[in-house]
């Protein structure tokens, strides 16, 4: 039975797992620093770093206990080697290069991005090659095609802010906290959706982009203006977002060619007005709608375990080097052409 330790240290959650080639989660332990970057209001590098360097080993130790398992268990230790903050992502590689040399075991650099491409395969058994992926998070707005381990089509990506980052930045404008995705959610449910003229940014363009700094720039006035309840704000905010979500992914699963299911993964997948929204857009083409669960959707090293089970299968596998360098920007489409107006996002 194939066994792999994952670890995840690309933002601000500390995570190590244990996965098995049936789709098994032996064990994981996740640690969240939403308390350190709370009075920040946002993720601050440093303290990230500093927080994955104290807690990694204790956690890594942690989930083989659980596992009643050994280093000399496990056919491979698969680690985040980007894209991310590049002091958490070499905290998690350089510890990931340690257990391998010294328990002479294979390491698996894993793209984080490619954590959550198929992070879906691991919670649906029937997931099959190819599918349609929109990735949302805090970083990443992304349409692709998955048409197997390591072979990605981007169709889309963000012009500016990504959708979890726009979410994040109106939940800190409410005073809603740190994350600030779950909270708008939670409040949207107690407000009018209509109530609030607020744009679509891109929606009508022929190129399936996103953008979401107009929005959320639209969004500011009207929580300036003091004319709208806060609830009618985050409700409207939430229906404008999804809207060019739907629009954007509209126009490229036309371009992308004939797959079979329609897959969300990354955070702002756990988002239930999200998800209803996909599951009617899948259903007018005809197509099958799956996500993970809520827990595989934020980062977690359950996710990189499997993409590094996933990887260990295929029959050119060899482990990376040991010298293998941490990335801050890893695209899964190397070859996607730069879209006109965008930053760096990968």
């Amino acid at each position: 039975m194939t066994l792999v330790l994952g670890i995840e240290s690309s933002c601000d959650e500390t995570a190590a797992a244990l996965v098995d080639g049936e789709r098994r989660i032996i064990a994981q332990r996740i640690a969240s620093q939403d308390e350190e970057h709370a009075p920040f209001g946002g993720v601050v590098p440093e303290i990230a770093a500093r927080a994955h360097a104290e807690r990694l080993a204790p956690m890594i130790e942690g989930v083989l206990a659980d596992a009643g398992v050994t280093l000399a268990d496990c056919d491979a230790i698969a680690a985040t080697a980007g894209p991310g903050l590049i002091g958490g992502v070499m905290v998690g590689l350089v510890s990931a290069k340690a257990l391998a040399m010294a328990s002479d075991t294979p390491l698996i650099a894993i793209n984080h991005l490619e954590g959550h491409a198929l992070s879906p395969r691991l919670a649906d058994a029937d997931l099959a090659f190819p599918y349609a992926l929109l990735l949302v998070s805090g970083g990443h707005c992304q349409i692709l095609r998955v048409d197997g381990v390591g072979q990605y089509r981007r169709f889309a990506t963000t012009i500016d802010d990504a959708l979890g980052e726009a979410f994040d930045k109106t939940a800190k404008i409410l005073g809603l906290g740190f994350p600030g995705g779950p909270a708008v959610e939670r409040l949207a449910k107690e407000g009018d959706e209509s109530a609030v003229p607020l744009p679509r940014p891109m929606v009508g363009s022929g190129e399936p982009h996103f953008s979401f700094a107009g929005l959320k720039s639209a969004f500011m006035r009207a929580h300036q203006s003091g004319k709208y309840a806060a609830a009618d704000i985050a409700a409207s905010f939430q229906k404008a977002a999804v809207d060019c979500v739907i629009d954007r992914l509209s126009i490229a699963l036309e371009a992308m060619g004939r797959t079979d299911t329609l897959v969300v993964a990354g955070g702002v997948a756990a988002n239930a007005t999200v998800r209803a929204a996909l599951e009617e857009l899948a259903e007018r083409h005809s197509m099958r709608f799956t996500a993970p669960p809520p827990k595989l959707c934020t980062d977690n090293a359950a996710m990189i375990a499997w993409a590094g089970v996933e990887r260990l299968a295929m029959h050119d596998f060899k482990p990376d080097s040991l010298d293998i360098a941490a990335r801050p920007r890893w695209p899964l489409d190397p070859q996607a052409e730069p879209v006109r107006g965008a930053g760096v996002k990968a």
